[in-house]
């Protein structure tokens, strides 16, 4: 068993006979490695350098799920092969592919695609953070988070659990909560009064009597809101209103106006900002009852069945079939397949109905899926792998590991760069080197001429031309453009072409090529390049050689950016 078990894994019962064993490791050691990542929660031997991260060394991932080693490093190379982990040297680092598991729960869920936008605008109405969370058992789960940017800012994330009984959407949730759910928040009040298990808060100094949380769910049903005073932290204010399902009446989730002390307080949001919620959530309702269903989806045989196999042949003892292809389960979830019965979950995946059904035993005992007169449902307890800690990745973060393989592959430095200063100047936000006597020194948050780049003139071809800005077109060498009508030419044709070349035009003796990497819109967020001396790379080299490595590499930060950003902001510095 493991060597300390949180809330999320927590568990009545062994394990059923059916369960997959595999992939119960692997669960552990997602969680294991998300835990890291709040760097509150994992015992401190169990840390490695970078935890907080959520990067943990081979080492501590075995003392802290107490599997063998061998057992640690089958389960990672698994793991690491479907892109939900990375493998550095003895480090294990979660990868923003893992979201996808959460992103087909909140895909099923559909409450952060109707009523997200709307959560947003109120947080610019009010100039203060705005939440929504769901019942996650005795627990509230985030779903969306629409916070402000100051000095004093939130730090929940996507995904976090809060025990009910600190927060304000808690009581609204606990009013409906059966007996047998009360039973259930009591024992755990008795068996962890600290709230150490909940990775995301600071243990509680002084437990409240369970009494004055009964309390705030009674008069959360008689009058349809909640307040948290401070229960959180010292400072931390919010007030909640219930979202109900127009069909059956529950609470489907809470809304929150989120602040703290130096602006408002408790009284204050009462007071000046109910009102202003309670309009917003009807308005949310309102979505709820008028959006049209989702269209079935055929949920055609995904091939997963067919890959998994092939990389069991690839990689040997070291590829856990049974792991990976349980993995898959969790993706048959999403829009339109919010239930599925064991059959369909099968075609979905391509699996046999007998490993899916494996699978969903083992995930319902983990508390990841429900099931009800043969229809299983994912649960909120799915963001517990890895969502909360990616959620708050940044595209530098993700460019990282692709910039370094690319830059390892062609032994060229490769950059990261996005437009800044109204768009004259490009921002480097992410390098990789490689190690040579002449080497090309930019640092990280180096600002250059974006006309004269590479990096530049592909962030700008991107732009209507009314919107390129107009900057002094200086020559930093003889090569350099200077003319606006060339140097828009030249734009057009780097807009046509995908990418751009630029020849010792902002320094000499200085060549690089870039590609574009564009965000699930298809609008260009940053670029990628590679640079080198003339005397190594020939312009034929670097557009026959590097650059079809770029656009390998560009199209590989995409994927990620793309999964990481379906539910979340992901910031480009």
């Amino acid at each position: 068993m493991p060597a300390h078990t949180p809330h999320d894994a927590r568990q009545q019962a062994e394990p059923p006979a059916e369960a997959v064993t595999p992939l119960l490791r692997g669960i552990a050691v997602l969680r294991r490695l998300t835990e890291a990542a709040s760097g509150t929660d994992a015992p401190d031997d169990t840390r490695g350098a970078h935890a907080t991260d959520g990067t943990l060394s081979l080492s501590a991932l075995q003392r802290a799920t107490d599997l063998p080693r061998s057992t640690v490093d089958r389960i990672t190379s698994t793991l690491a092969h479907m892109g939900y982990v990375r493998v550095d040297g003895r480090d294990v680092t979660l990868a923003p592919r893992l979201m996808e598991l959460g992103n087909a729960y909140l895909a099923a869920l559909r409450l952060p695609a109707l009523l997200s936008a709307r959560a947003e605008a109120l947080a610019d109405e009010l100039d203060e953070s705005v939440s929504l969370a769901v019942a996650d058992r005795d627990g509230i789960r985030f779903i969306h988070q629409a916070t402000r940017r100051r000095a004093l800012s939130l730090s929940f994330r996507i995904g976090d659990l809060l025990p009910a009984e600190r927060t304000a959407p808690g009581p609204l949730f606990a009013a409906e909560w059966a007996p047998q759910e009360w039973r259930a928040w009591r024992a755990r009040r008795a068996a962890d009064p600290r709230d150490r298990s909940f990775p995301a808060l600071p243990p509680r100094e002084h437990p409240a009597p369970d009494p004055d949380f009964e309390h705030r769910a009674e008069a959360a049903a008689r009058t349809g809101w909640s307040l948290d005073d401070q229960l959180i932290e010292p400072g931390l204010v919010a007030v909640s209103v219930p979202v109900r399902d127009p069909r059956t009446g529950r609470t489907v989730c809470a809304a929150s106006v989120v602040s703290h002390t130096s602006r408002r307080t408790a009284q204050d949001l009462r007071d000046a900002l109910l009102p202003r919620l309670r309009a917003a959530v009807t308005d949310m309702e309102h979505a709820l009852r008028t959006a049209p269903l989702p269209a079935p989806d055929p949920a055609a045989p995904s091939g997963l069945a067919l890959w998994t196999g092939a990389s069991k042949q690839e990689l040997g003892r070291d590829f856990v079939e049974s792991l990976a292809r349980g993995l898959t389960v969790l993706t048959a979830f999403g829009e339109g397949r919010a239930e599925l019965t064991l059959t369909e979950v099968a075609k979905a995946t391509g699996l046999a109905r007998a490993t899916a059904r494996r699978a969903l035993i083992t995930y319902e005992h983990e508390g990841l899926v429900t099931s009800r007169e043969g229809r299983f449902t994912p649960t909120p307890r799915v963001l517990s792998l890895g969502f909360p800690p990616l959620s708050r990745i940044t595209l530098p973060r993700i460019a990282e590991p692709h910039l370094a393989a690319l830059a390892h592959r062609v032994h060229e430095s490769a950059s990261l760069a996005a437009l800044v200063d109204g768009g004259t100047k490009v921002q480097y936000t992410a390098r990789a080197t490689t190690p040579r006597v002449m080497s090309i020194d930019i640092t990280v948050g180096t600002r250059l001429p974006a006309y004269a780049t590479s990096l530049g003139r592909v962030l700008l071809a991107d732009l209507p031309e009314q919107d390129r800005a107009a900057a002094d077109l200086r020559p930093l060498t003889p090569h350099t453009l200077t003319d606006p009508a060339t140097l828009t030419r030249a734009l057009d044709r780097v807009r046509a072409e995908g990418y751009a070349l630029v020849d010792q035009e902002w320094e000499e003796g200085l060549r690089a090529i870039a590609v574009p990497v564009r965000d699930r819109a298809g609008r260009v967020v940053a670029a990628v390049d590679a640079a080198t001396h003339v005397a190594r790379r020939s312009v034929e080299e670097c557009t026959e050689l590097i650059l079809p490595a770029l656009r390998e590499t560009a199209t590989r930060i995409e994927a990620d950016l793309h999964t990481a950003s379906r539910f979340t902001r992901v910031p480009s510095a």
